[in-house]
């Protein structure tokens, strides 16, 4: 199956880096198997971002699943979005949320999850999850199905 980076920007372009928060690099493509349900699953384990209150660096995986609908998003410029949190301050929640938030914009996917691992600092870890099903589907009771049965 042949696939194109038609209307993609980031795919195949020299790479430029973002130095702060840019939801505007994220793009999409289309989802060529609509008529299927499937889980895609990326996994940043190099995710960095700054304390809001000491400007001090905080490193976590940030794990991202979800099950698409008609658009999905392309991996490079979710990189690149990823990337542009390394000098944006937030607490380790607000990015779980934020980065859900800003894949539900831009994707409306069925069902989507975001888990941050992030290291310890002052001897605590802390692993934010967030998740989205869409609402009055089978996708929604997942959601709530799976943050009832979150560990």
């Amino acid at each position: 199956m042949e696939r194109t980076n038609e209307g993609l920007q980031a795919l195949g372009a020299k790479t430029k880096y973002r130095m702060d928060y840019a939801p505007e690099v994220l793009e999409t493509f289309n989802n060529k198997h609509t008529d299927n349900d499937y889980w895609v699953r990326f996994n940043c384990p190099e995710f960095t971002s700054l304390c809001p209150i000491t400007g001090q660096p905080d490193f976590a995986e940030i794990r991202i699943s979800y099950i698409p609908a008609e658009k999905m998003v392309e991996s490079k410029s979710l990189k690149l979005y990823l990337f542009s949190f390394r000098n944006h301050g937030d607490f380790h929640e607000d990015c779980v949320n934020i980065i859900m938030k800003d894949l539900i914009r831009l994707m409306q996917p069925k069902f989507i999850e975001v888990t941050g691992l992030f290291t310890p600092r002052g001897g605590i870890s802390i692993y934010p999850y967030a998740n989205y099903g869409k609402p009055g589907t089978k996708y929604e009771k997942l959601a709530e199905k799976r943050l009832e049965t979150h560990e």
